[in-house]
């Protein structure tokens, strides 16, 4: 009988992160580089484009290991549990047109329609993005929000313990 596939991560010889290891990426945060502004805009790009109230919120763009850079967009339906978050969507096109690699990876949202004067946002990915990211790349690099703006983190440091079988 074939045994079930073990994730991707269960291939790699990288070990999870200790604790001291995650207080220590946590805290070295850094800051955001040309190609990294260039992927932000690259997402508010394909949300300003496509945005669709409820319905289209988040866009996220990654950066792979070549340097390509692809798009994804938020997939809402009128089952929530139905939607499909903007980073899986980016992370499909990578693979179905290009290498697969996550390098660095961003998520923006749009204000709600009663969050006036707001503008599209850097957010963290949710819980099941960052289990999917560390799936397919464990040393990705992620853009989340800080009090001091836009940093760059590993996406272990987001996700210390991710679930194994």
């Amino acid at each position: 009988m074939a045994r079930r596939p073990t994730r991707l991560t269960d291939r790699l010889s990288s070990a999870p992160l200790s604790f001291d290891q995650l207080s220590a990426a946590a805290s070295e945060a850094q800051p955001l580089d040309a190609e990294d502004q260039a992927l932000i805009e690259a997402a508010c790009a394909a949300l300003r484009r496509h945005y669709r109230p409820f319905w289209h919120t988040v866009a996220a763009a990654l950066r792979s290991r070549d340097g390509r850079i692809w798009t994804g967009l938020h997939l809402g339906a009128i089952v929530g549990r139905l939607q499909v978050c903007a980073e899986p969507v980016a992370l499909g096109r990578a693979i179905l047109e290009g290498d697969g690699s996550i390098a660095t990876l961003v998520a923006v949202r749009h204000p709600k329609p009663e969050e006036l004067g707001e503008d599209i946002a850097v957010v963290s990915p949710c819980g099941a993005c960052r289990e999917l990211i560390v799936d397919h790349c464990p040393d990705a690099m992620v853009i989340v929000p800080t009090d001091a703006g836009p940093a760059k983190v590993a996406i272990q440091a987001l996700l210390p313990l991710p679930y194994r079988r």
